[in-house]
């Protein structure tokens, strides 16, 4: 008869007990090794991120300092012609060369009674 000794583990479940383990602690260096990573990836894309957007905002504003001086320098242009077209009327105005018919007024009048006065 074979005799059986009670809480005495046979040398095998140690041995399956030791694997277990090991295959435990494999996994938890390789959670531990991939969430160093994840973090590490995280901070660096996140700092590129914050990086791109400084640097949109840095290229935005000289974009629209630049677009604001050439509005600027359009408008300056603008003003000028619309004054020098200003002034020219004004001037034509003076001497009857108005755009309009009356401004001209004069001018036809001593032309179609020119002839009425003169004898």
């Amino acid at each position: 008869m074979a005799v059986t000794t009670v809480g005495a583990s046979a040398p095998d479940s140690v041995e399956a007990l030791k694997r277990v383990k090991a295959a435990e602690e494999e996994w938890d260096a390789r959670l531990s090794a991939t969430k160093r990573n994840v973090d590490e990836t995280l901070t660096r894309l996140r700092a590129e991120a914050s990086a791109a957007v400084k640097e949109a905002q840095i290229d935005a504003g000289r974009d629209r300092v630049a677009r604001v001086v050439q509005a600027r320098t359009e408008t300056e242009a603008e003003a000028e012609a619309i004054v020098v077209e200003g002034r020219k009327a004004a001037e034509q105005a003076l001497v009857g060369e108005g755009r309009r018919p009356a401004d001209k007024k004069d001018a036809i009048l001593d032309i179609v009674l020119g002839s009425f006065g003169k004898d």
